[in-house]
C-alpha cells in the first residue's frame, strides 16, 4: 500500500476488510511513509469488515465524520482549492438485506447533508448490469441486487467515473469467477471541481481485489494564447487605454521575454476593464432602452426641454453602437464555434455533391 500511495501521491486513501480490531497512528505512519497523515477506524464487527480512511493532512483538512455499520463519511475541504467535499468509504455486506440497509442510510445521510462535492467508493458488493459479474450464480438474487442498486445510485444523483483499465476489480483465486464490485461514485458538483476525474483500475496486488485510483489528470497544453474580443475595438478610448497601459509596465527581460511578461499584465488589465467598463452588452442594451422610454412618456406628457432632447439623441447613438459591438461579438462566437465544431449540416452537403 505504501508502495502505491507515494507512486499515485495519494491525498486520501480507503481500505476496506482491514481485518484490524484497532490501528495505531504507528502504524498508519508506517502505511502512509510518513507522519503527515490522519486516519478514521471503523473495526467493523470485532475486525470483520472493518475500514480505514487516511489522507494527507497538508491536502485535506477534516471537519467531522459519520460512522456507520458499513461505512465511514468523512467531511472536509480540499485545501489547495479550498473546496468542500464528502469522500465516503464503503464495505458492504454480502447480504441482500444488509446492501438495502446500507443504501437506505446511505440515501439519508446524503439527502440530508448540503456538501456540495461526494464522493462514495469502496467495495459495493453489488453489480448495475450482468456483464459485471461472470461465473457466479444466483439469477434470481442477482436481479433484485441489480434493481436496488442502481435505484440507490439514481436516488442519491451519483454518477459512476469513467474506468481506465481492467474491466473487472474482483478475481476468485482460482481464476473461476470476476466481477466488478468495487468502484467510485461521485456527484456533479465533483466533477465541476475536478471535471477530468477517472477511476483507474491497477493490477492485483493483494489475492482478490485490485487497487483503484480517482485522478483528475489535465494534460498541459502550454500557456494559453493571448486573445482579444473584436468589439472591444468599437468601444471609445480603448486603442488608447492599452496604449497607455503598455508604456506603464516596466517589466525586466529582453526580446520576447519582455513582450511575453507585457502580454501577461496587460491581459489581466483587460479583464478589469472589460468587466467594470465594457460590461454585459446585453444589459447595457436594456438600460438604454429604459431610458429612452422614460424620455418618450416624458416627451407625450409635456415635452423635453433642449437638454432632454440632445439626451435622447446621445442615447439613439449609443444604442446604435452597441448594437454593432453585439452584432461583431455574435460574428466572432460564430466563427470560434464554426472552427470548434464544425458544420452540422456538412455531411447532407458532401451527399448531394456525390
Amino acid at each position: 500500500m505504501r508502495h502505491i500511495i507515494g507512486r499515485e501521491g495519494a491525498d486520501f486513501v480507503c481500505v476496506q476488510e482491514t481485518k484490524s480490531k484497532e490501528l495505531s497512528d504507528a502504524r498508519c505512519f508506517s502505511l502512509w511513509g510518513d507522519n503527515k497523515v490522519r486516519s478514521m477506524h471503523n473495526k467493523g464487527d470485532e475486525g470483520s469488515g472493518s475500514l480505514l480512511s487516511m489522507w494527507n493532512k497538508e491536502a485535506f483538512e477534516y471537519e467531522n465524520h459519520l460512522m456507520g455499520t458499513s461505512f465511514i463519511i468523512i467531511f472536509g475541504h480540499y485545501i489547495k482549492s479550498s473546496s468542500k467535499c464528502v469522500v465516503v468509504n464503503i464495505y458492504s455486506p454480502s447480504t441482500l438485506n444488509g446492501k438495502k440497509s446500507l443504501w437506505e442510510d446511505l440515501t439519508k445521510v446524503k439527502m440530508a447533508r448540503h456538501e456540495p462535492a461526494w464522493c462514495f467508493c469502496g467495495d459495493f458488493n453489488a453489480i448495475r448490469s450482468r456483464s459485471e459479474r461472470k461465473g457466479v450464480r444466483g439469477r434470481g438474487e442477482q436481479t433484485s441486487e441489480l434493481i436496488g442498486f442502481n435505484s440507490f445510485i439514481d436516488s442519491t444523483f451519483l454518477l459512476d467515473l469513467s474506468l481506465v483499465g481492467k474491466k473487472f476489480t474482483w478475481f476468485k483465486p482460482d481464476g473461476t469467477a470476476k466481477s466488478r464490485i468495487d468502484r467510485v461514485f461521485v456527484n456533479e458538483e465533483w466533477l465541476q471541481l475536478w471535471p477530468m476525474s477517472k477511476q483507474y483500475i491497477l493490477r492485483r496486488e493483494v489475492p482478490d481485489h485490485c487497487a483503484m485510483v480517482v485522478k483528475s489528470v489535465e494534460k498541459d497544453w502550454g500557456p494559453k494564447p493571448f486573445r482579444t474580443i473584436n468589439a472591444w475595438f468599437l468601444e471609445r478610448g480603448f486603442s488608447r487605454m492599452v496604449q497607455d497601459k503598455w508604456r506603464s509596465y516596466s517589466v525586466q527581460g529582453y526580446g520576447l521575454t519582455k513582450i511575453k511578461e507585457k502580454l501577461k499584465l496587460l491581459k489581466s488589465d483587460l479583464k478589469s476593464w472589460n468587466k467594470d467598463v465594457f460590461g454585459n452588452l446585453d444589459t447595457t442594451k436594456r438600460r438604454i432602452f429604459q431610458d429612452l422610454k422614460a424620455l418618450d412618456c416624458q416627451d407625450c406628457l409635456g415635452g423635453l426641454v433642449e437638454n432632454d432632447r440632445l439626451k435622447r439623441l446621445e442615447l439613439v447613438s449609443h444604442l446604435k453602437e452597441n448594437d454593432k459591438k453585439i452584432e461583431s461579438l455574435s460574428f466572432q462566437k460564430a466563427r470560434a464555434n464554426w472552427f470548434k465544431n464544425g458544420d452540422s449540416c456538412i455531411r447532407f452537403f458532401h451527399s448531394s455533391l456525390g
